[in-house]
């Protein structure tokens, strides 16, 4: 069996955003899981903090700053007082995190998020619905940033997700 190209290629939402990253700006990428968005920013040339319960299979994120941590325990933020130019969350969805990711946000930097939404459960994996997103929900979830895109349905006949890309502040002026 081959290799799953959407879990050793960039997503094409985040790929699309990525020049938006102010140049040289620190990245965090929250459950990175094999570190494919983590070698996207690392080969812009960005400082990248790559964050999973499972760093071990990162091994996409050689060169970036792993870091082992499970968001869902109870334990406390384990970024306390970092600052990012962009946060990535592909793929995963704990609501009590979006305020950290908020907090972690610098001035004029980006939110880039695609992740699972309600319907997906009549494709497959996951219909749970604590990790799909309700309509509209991911706007809800970033209030107070400046929506730069979003996205919200059925992609391909085959997932539903919605996706966003948002500013803290202004945001960038022009899309590449």
């Amino acid at each position: 069996m081959g290799t799953d190209p959407f879990k050793t290629h960039p997503s094409p939402w985040i790929s699309r955003f990525a020049p938006l990253v102010r140049p040289g700006g620190a990245v965090l990428d929250v459950a990175c899981g094999g570190g494919r968005h983590s070698r996207l920013f690392l080969d812009r040339g960005h400082p990248v903090t790559a964050l999973d319960r499972d760093i071990a299979q990162a091994r996409m994120a050689d060169g970036a700053e792993t870091l082992e941590a499970d968001l869902e325990n109870g334990a406390p933020w384990p970024l306390a007082d970092r600052r990012f130019d962009a946060i990535v969350v592909t793929n995963y969805l704990w609501r009590p995190v979006f305020p950290h990711l908020l907090e972690a946000l610098e001035p004029d930097g980006l939110l880039l998020v695609e992740t699972f939404a309600r319907g997906n459960e009549a494709f497959g994996r996951p219909r749970n619905p604590d990790h799909l997103l309700e309509r509209g929900e991911l706007l809800r979830l970033s209030h107070g940033l400046q929506v730069v895109a979003y996205e919200d349905g059925i992609e391909g006949g085959h997932k539903v997700v919605q996706r966003l890309c948002a500013a803290n502040g202004q945001g960038p002026k022009t899309i590449g």
